[in-house]
């Protein structure tokens, strides 16, 4: 994998710092490839030496609560909760719902992407279906949101089979409200880059036209996401995680216990 290409997986916005690419468009899974050792070794030394923190001098902010917040009182604020009850996602039939109606009538898990052609985005995707079954059991449901446009929503959901629900967020106005990270200090980090290549190592593969349309490329390419525990009730937010880099998985069992 050429050393720009692994750039452009963590974040589309890469492709300004590089010459065009020619995306290939693929599905989500595909036939796993296995690296021999020297390989992998060889490939995880380049994407450290391009994730060097010498990229951005700038410290990611806002960013307490990583890795993961247990349930309690005042995980966010009333201005946070005010903000959210204005902010509008909408469904795959482009249909506009008020964000916290997700979960003003029941509990849900709500993960939040860092765009929808992301490859460990689409690893978490399946981290969490892996465990739906359990959240079935105690009436919680599963939500993936993104940001990025409906038709997008759609082809990530077409691609990955993901047994939730998805909406798209195209303003990023949930991850505004959420306080989420944002930058280039938070997208190459040598941890971000070792996951990326273990994602492609178990047949993850990123959508390169959807990483690279216009959208994603100039507004969600250095953005993160997180997940939180919520409802039911409109402000009952019991549990949030904000990724403190790409690939910033919570332990599952952290999600489970919030949840059910």
């Amino acid at each position: 994998m050429p050393v720009f290409e692994a750039m452009a997986v963590l974040s589309p916005s890469a492709a300004l710092l590089t010459k065009t690419l020619q995306p290939k468009i693929t599905t989500n899974h595909q036939t796993p490839i296995f690296l021999n050792k020297s390989t992998a070794k060889l490939e995880s030394n380049k994407i450290i030496s391009i994730c060097s923190p010498q990229l951005s001098n700038t410290k990611a902010s806002a960013i307490s609560g990583s890795p993961g917040i247990e349930a309690g009182s005042g995980l966010v604020s009333q201005d946070t909760t005010n903000i959210l009850d204005t902010v509008e996602v909408f469904d795959l039939n482009g249909n506009a719902i008020p964000i916290s109606d997700l979960w003003k009538d029941r509990k849900a898990v709500v993960a939040f992407a860092r765009h929808f052609g992301c490859v460990l985005c689409r690893k978490r995707a399946d981290y969490l279906a892996a465990k739906k079954d359990v959240m079935d059991a105690s009436g919680v449901a599963l939500v993936l949101i993104g940001p990025g446009s409906v038709d997008q929503a759609k082809t990530f959901s077409e691609q990955t089979k993901f047994k939730g629900e998805v909406y798209a967020d195209p303003s990023h106005s949930s991850y505004k409200a959420l306080q989420f990270v944002s930058g280039v200090s938070t997208t190459f980090t040598p941890k971000a880059g070792l996951k990326m290549i273990q994602s492609f190592m178990e047949g993850y593969r990123q959508d390169w036209k959807l990483s690279f349309e216009g959208d994603t490329v100039a507004k969600g390419g250095w953005q993160q996401g997180g997940i939180i525990v919520a409802g039911p009730g409109k402000t009952n937010i019991s549990y949030i995680q904000k990724d403190k880099e790409a690939g910033d998985d919570p332990d599952i069992e952290d999600i489970i216990k919030a949840c059910c």
